[in-house]
């Protein structure tokens, strides 16, 4: 009866252990990795099976929670994993935050919005049919570089200004004037009399 006991709680404590990634094979339908549990313990081909919809290789190093079915660490799986070096900190109760090793991430703040930070790196979007945007204030595009709208038509509900900062007349207001304008024309009759131009038949 001792000897069960002794058995039954030695598989016991070598349910749960922990141990860091030191390899990770994720080319197939399920993730495989190699931990190295202590010194002389190298858990090898362990799987990780990951929640549906998030997907990430932990870098080499990482610390790892092993769970072994019945305490038998032939039959050892990866349930968790940090990496501490990126591992954000100061969050907030109720924040998340998806990271990268580079520092890239995007952020659920408890209050303050999304923030985005790509770290200089490209941003694509592909294969999208239609994007929407509704805001409820306004739209800010900060672009030292300038935009290339490769489109074959650029419309628009409202009025368009450009140089807002030292314009204020939008396009409209300046078709409405170019349509109405006219000028002085000298020189054209005898008596060098002055007439007034018609307006241009063809409005813009």
């Amino acid at each position: 009866m001792e000897q069960i006991l002794e058995r039954l709680f030695l598989r016991l404590r070598m349910m749960v252990g922990r141990g860091r990634v030191a390899y990770v094979d994720d080319s197939g339908p399920v993730q495989i990795m190699q931990v190295r549990a202590s010194g002389l313990e190298l858990a090898d081909r362990r799987v990780r099976p990951q929640e549906f919809g998030l997907t990430s290789n932990p870098p080499f190093d990482s610390d790892a929670v092993l769970l072994s079915v019945a305490g038998d660490r032939s039959a050892t799986m990866v349930t968790g994993v940090n990496h501490q070096g990126s591992r954000p900190r100061g969050l907030k109760p109720g924040e998340t935050k998806l990271y990268s090793l580079d520092g890239k991430y995007i952020y659920l703040t408890a209050g303050d919005g999304l923030v985005v930070d790509a770290q200089g790196q490209d941003v694509v979007v592909n294969n999208a049919r239609d994007v929407t945007w509704n805001l409820s204030g306004k739209l800010t595009i900060a672009a030292p570089g300038g935009i290339d709208l490769k489109a074959p038509e650029v419309r628009a509900t409202g009025d368009m200004l450009d140089n807002y900062e030292t314009n204020e007349r939008t396009m409209k207001d300046m078709r409405e004037i170019h349509n109405e304008h006219d000028h002085d024309v000298e020189g054209v009759q005898p008596g060098s009399a002055t007439i007034r131009s018609k307006k241009p038949e063809q409005q813009q």
